[in-house]
């Protein structure tokens, strides 16, 4: 069963904005579990949300994790916009 795009995305927004108090990145682990998608169900929503500028991809090098374009700490640092 193919997930709704639209819903998986409002759930994923809903759920950031409820956590967003305490942090601005997360894992793709946690992104999954807010749509209750399966990893490969959950990674093309997450690709596509990137895609449309809703999320941006951030990495460490070690440690990947997606936030909310213009949130946290480090999109003033990187300059992102």
């Amino acid at each position: 069963m193919a997930l709704d795009y639209e819903e998986c995305k409002q759930k994923v927004l809903d759920g950031i904005e409820k956590k967003s108090k305490s942090k601005s990145k997360f894992y793709f682990s946690d992104l999954a579990k807010m749509m209750d998608a399966k990893p490969r169900e959950a990674k093309k929503i997450v690709t596509q949300m990137v895609e449309e500028g809703i999320l941006v991809f951030w990495s460490s090098g070690s440690t990947s994790m997606y936030g909310l374009k213009g949130a946290g700490k480090q999109s003033a640092a990187e300059h992102e916009d």
